[in-house]
């Protein structure tokens, strides 16, 4: 027959956009080069000229990588590699920053007792009318701003936890003050836009892009023992999720 095994051309064809390939080739020297943080990388000129594009194309990729948080600019000294995101699991902050070798830290905002409100009972199992006692942190790691974290705990299973220090992880304080047994914590995570005043405890340009994680802890009974709505900068989090496949899950 004629044109017998002949291929056919690829459908969607085209090429992708010259500036995601440039940044894909910077991206990759970052990480093969262990080029470390804040090292000054090619200008949009020369990054133009090595790979025969306009300054436009170039501009495109850097302003990619920026948006990534792979890169920072500082005009007119020109762009850095940023800072590597901290890989997060879901649990105590202090506990993984620390599991990760970095130093965390927390500087408590404010804390008070409140009357829940429908959300917050609906999440921790509460009656109408029960109170939470509320923490609102900025946590940091290695001094730089990460997070701001706003906690509700039911005021039944924790009396007095309003004087706990400001420093350290509330986890240890259900486990080892209030000898509360935690067990499972589940999160959702969604991508905001932060607000003025989340931008500036956070030191980021207000609009900036943020990661609000909505996590329930319980304990071994399944009760819920803590609500908390955490405001990460995109920037410098990242967070790793696993899941143990079954048979009739992986499709076997």
């Amino acid at each position: 027959m004629p044109g017998a095994g002949r291929k056919s051309p690829p459908t969607g064809g085209g090429n992708p956009p010259r500036y995601l390939a440039i940044a894909a080739v910077v991206r990759d020297r970052i990480v093969t080069d262990q080029l470390g943080p804040h090292t000054l990388l090619p200008s949009e000129r020369e990054l133009a000229e090595q790979h025969g594009v306009s300054r436009m194309t170039a501009r495109q990729a850097l302003s990619l990588l920026e948006s990534e948080g792979v890169v920072y600019r500082k005009p007119p000294r020109g762009t850095f590699v940023a800072e590597p995101r901290v890989r997060f699991h879901i649990g105590s902050f202090s506990e993984e920053v620390s599991r990760l070798g970095r130093r965390p830290a927390a500087r408590l905002l404010w804390a008070e007792v409140q009357q829940a409100t429908p959300a917050v009972r609906m999440a921790l199992g509460l009656d109408d009318g029960a109170e939470v006692h509320v923490f609102h942190r900025l946590r940091s790691v290695d001094d730089a701003p990460v997070a701001l974290e706003t906690t509700f705990l039911p005021a039944h299973l924790t009396p007095g936890i309003l004087d706990t220090p400001e420093e350290g992880s509330l986890w240890a304080v259900l486990r080892d003050r209030y000898r509360i047994r935690l067990a499972r914590s589940t999160a959702v995570l969604e991508s905001i836009v932060l607000d003025d005043a989340s931008s500036s405890a956070l030191a980021v340009r207000a609009g900036s892009a943020g990661t609000l994680l909505t996590r329930r802890t319980q304990d071994e009974s399944g009760r819920c023992v803590e609500y908390a709505r955490d405001v990460y900068r995109a920037d410098r989090a990242a967070f790793e999720v696993s899941e143990v496949l079954t048979p009739d899950r992986a499709g076997v």
